[in-house]
């Protein structure tokens, strides 16, 4: 079994799989929608994470009209939001650990601005 992110599939069987010519998966490259990794006789090589990504690209311009630039935007838009919600879920986490540590609990507390004081407030 092959990791999610591991370049297995020749540029043929990709074609085969989403049934798109292979010009279009190099149209595709050099948009810079998907960036397949390559071996050291420069033969593409993608993994399930570009087929995926790929299928949501065909899904985006077939089904929805999107251009390729509209793609693109599309595309950056998603990374951006799955690199917040994963900064989100660091910081949950964090103060979940800070929260079990006995310290005090964050609808508890406040730090004001100028001196950084810890306030309790008692129930």
């Amino acid at each position: 079994m092959h990791s999610y992110d591991e370049p297995v599939y020749l540029i043929s069987v990709v074609a085969t799989i989403l049934d798109i010519h292979p010009q279009t998966l190099r149209q595709y490259e050099r948009e810079g929608l998907v960036t397949p990794s390559r071996t050291q006789g420069r033969m593409r090589l993608y993994s399930q994470r570009d087929i995926d990504k790929m299928k949501m690209i065909l899904r985006l311009t077939r089904q929805m009209g999107v251009n390729l630039a509209g793609v693109d935007v599309v595309l950056k838009l998603k990374d951006k939001i799955d690199s917040m919600q994963e900064e989100i879920e660091q910081l949950r986490s964090e103060l979940s650990k800070v929260n079990r540590n006995g310290s005090v609990h964050s609808s508890k507390a406040m730090v004001t601005k100028n001196s950084y004081d810890i306030i309790i407030f008692e129930d």
